[in-house]
């Protein structure tokens, strides 16, 4: 009926609830959030932090699609942070344009990824990282222009030509956008939102990690 992983992180005595599945019984959901918490007996449980050290990558929690989980978290003193905006796009992106010459390499931190330059008179002016497909589903990691070269659609290209490298590769598209940021913070990523909207992506869900304080 449910599994919870947990684990406790002994540098600073945090607890993290790793992942739970319930099938959104939220009864069941909260025994097993109430059974982690006191196993833990930390004086900080955090839990579906966004790529945890203790874990393997994306763990915050879809609400959208967790409602029984979300309220069961909060009936136990947890309080959620929204981290992400989880998008799709179904392949290809036909309207969207494309540079002309774009190298595709490894991306040299992850070798599973591939990164795409743009380069012009001997530097990089955009670039992107993607994930290779995983059951038929490509991750745009991101995309960045460089400063001086920013306001003369190289996002734009650039997010054309990532598509169409994914496109490739036999995938749809997945990516994250980090708009937690309020409007007009340095973080404000109310433009690249406008962009993947125009290029045809639409909201899955929203990802919340949560922790209960100290």
């Amino acid at each position: 009926m449910g599994v919870v992983s947990y684990a406790p992180r002994a540098r600073d005595d945090t607890g993290q609830l790793l992942w739970l599945h319930c099938r959104e019984d939220e009864s069941m959901a909260d025994a097993l959030i109430r059974h982690a918490v006191t196993v833990l007996s930390a004086r900080r449980v955090e839990a579906f932090q966004f790529a945890s050290a203790l874990s393997l990558g994306l763990e915050a929690l879809p609400v959208g699609h967790r409602a029984a989980t979300v309220r069961a978290l909060e009936q136990a003193g947890f309080t959620g942070k929204r981290l992400w905006r989880y998008m799709r796009a179904d392949l290809p992106a036909p309207t969207l344009p494309r540079l002309p010459h774009v190298h595709i390499g490894h991306d040299p931190s992850d070798r599973s990824g591939r990164r795409l330059e743009a380069r012009h008179d001997g530097s990089t002016v955009a670039e992107a990282v993607i994930g290779l497909p995983f059951q038929g589903v490509g991750v745009l990691w991101w995309i960045e222009v460089a400063a001086d070269a920013r306001g003369r659609g190289l996002g734009r290209a650039m997010l054309g030509s990532a598509l169409d490298a994914l496109t490739g590769l036999g995938a749809e598209a997945i990516l994250y956008v980090d708009d937690d940021a309020p409007p007009g913070h340095e973080r404000d990523r109310s433009a690249a939102n406008r962009l993947y909207e125009r290029a045809g992506f639409t909201e899955i869900d929203r990802l919340y990690s949560y922790t209960v304080p100290s």
